[in-house]
């Protein structure tokens, strides 16, 4: 009988396992017949299974974890059920039957298992990450709409100077992501009176958003690695978008010319990686563009010439290709630019023993979490 708590493995080298990014579950489709056929197969292992939670973990989630499942972890003698950010490590003959993870980004744990076991559950851990990160971004917007950066400044030099602000009331504010926590940022803008718009891949009506457009209507204009066109190592022929013109009008090419603000609170999937290239930084006109969602989405050198260009009137960005980044390394001298060291949406443990404690019931009850990864679409 084992009473190991776990053994640790780092599955995602983009951010802290407290710090990771929100993502949005946009819509797709077969995660019903997936999470409902794994909500049988594990509901009826879990009064055998040995529960084990990752040493870094702590000692409050350790004791909530006993009492979600009734019993002293590590004990059992069934399949193995991991809390953690990274999977365990299995001794001979063990059989892992269900993986909760402590963030809410699960790409690095896909990408050390793939492909994805079909018999072993992934869920994750959301909590009140989208409020958090609805909160950040919002502060971001107000302090642009307000000027702060240009007050400090002047305070730094002793000068008294009215600088021109402008009220939130009436800006746009285009999302691409509409989930739970694209769906919390679009809620925390329209509180200042903001038009949100929202891209996902369909265009059914999500809380929050006064519109959604799909992705798919940019056409041409997508970026380099659009939803459901060109793939991320696509790049225009014509190099037009590389030299700061827009490509063939659509839905999306049209919100994001009207934005004030844009926001990416997607997951990293094959086709949101490099997702913001060119061509979606030549669709802008003077937009703050602001990074929660994962940083492979963003090509940094195109953003880097959009800013450089004026195409963008500055850049949040709380997550990035590689992390931590090193003081020499170039994105720190971005013009208007400011890295927030993945901070947006911190996961705290009372979020993880929440969500597991409602996987665990729903498990029991024999029906699929609301939390479960559907490991095809990566979320």
């Amino acid at each position: 009988m084992s009473t190991r708590r776990g053994a640790r493995r780092r599955a995602d080298a983009s951010g802290p396992p407290d710090a990771d990014a929100g993502t949005e579950a946009l819509p797709g489709a077969g995660r019903e017949a997936v999470t409902a056929a794994d909500a049988r197969h594990v509901g009826g292992e879990l009064g055998r299974a040995v529960v084990t939670a990752d040493p870094a973990l702590s000692d409050e989630v350790v004791r909530g974890l006993a009492e979600v499942t009734g019993r002293p972890l590590g004990t059992g003698d069934g399949a193995r059920v991991h809390i953690g950010p990274g999977l365990p490590e299995l001794a001979e003959g063990e059989r892992l039957l269900w993986m909760h993870s402590t963030w809410a980004g699960v790409d690095g744990l896909l990408g050390s298992r793939s492909p994805w076991p079909r018999e072993v559950l992934l869920t994750r851990t959301v909590g009140r990450m989208g409020e958090r990160i609805g909160q950040y971004v919002l502060g971001w917007a107000l302090a642009d709409c307000q000027n702060i950066a240009g007050f400090l400044r002047q305070h730094q030099g002793r000068v008294w100077h009215r600088l021109p602000t402008e009220s939130a009331e009436g800006t746009t504010a285009v999302i691409f992501g509409t989930g739970a926590v694209g769906a919390a940022v679009a809620a925390a803008l329209q509180c200042c009176g903001m038009s949100t718009v929202g891209v996902a891949r369909s265009t059914r009506t999500r809380p929050g958003f006064d519109r959604v457009i799909a992705m798919d209507s940019m056409g041409e204009t997508g970026g380099a690695g659009g939803m459901g066109g060109m793939k991320a190592a696509d790049a225009p022929e014509d190099g037009a978008a590389a030299d700061g013109e827009a490509a063939d009008d659509g839905p999306v090419a049209e919100a994001l010319a009207r934005a004030r603000f844009v926001i990416n609170a997607l997951p990293l999937t094959p086709a949101t990686t490099g997702l913001f290239g060119p061509r979606l930084f030549a669709a802008m006109e003077g937009a703050l563009f602001m990074n929660v969602g994962r940083g492979e989405s963003v090509d940094t050198v195109a953003l880097g010439e959009a800013l450089r260009a004026d195409r963008l009137r500055g850049a949040v960005l709380d997550v990035l290709p590689d992390e931590p980044v090193p003081a020499t390394s170039e994105l720190w001298d971005l013009p208007r630019t400011v890295l927030t060291s993945h901070s947006a949406g911190v996961t705290t443990d009372e979020d993880v023993l929440t969500d597991f404690r409602a996987a665990w019931r729903s498990l029991s009850q024999g029906e699929p979490p609301a939390l479960a990864v559907d490991p095809g679409a990566g979320y």
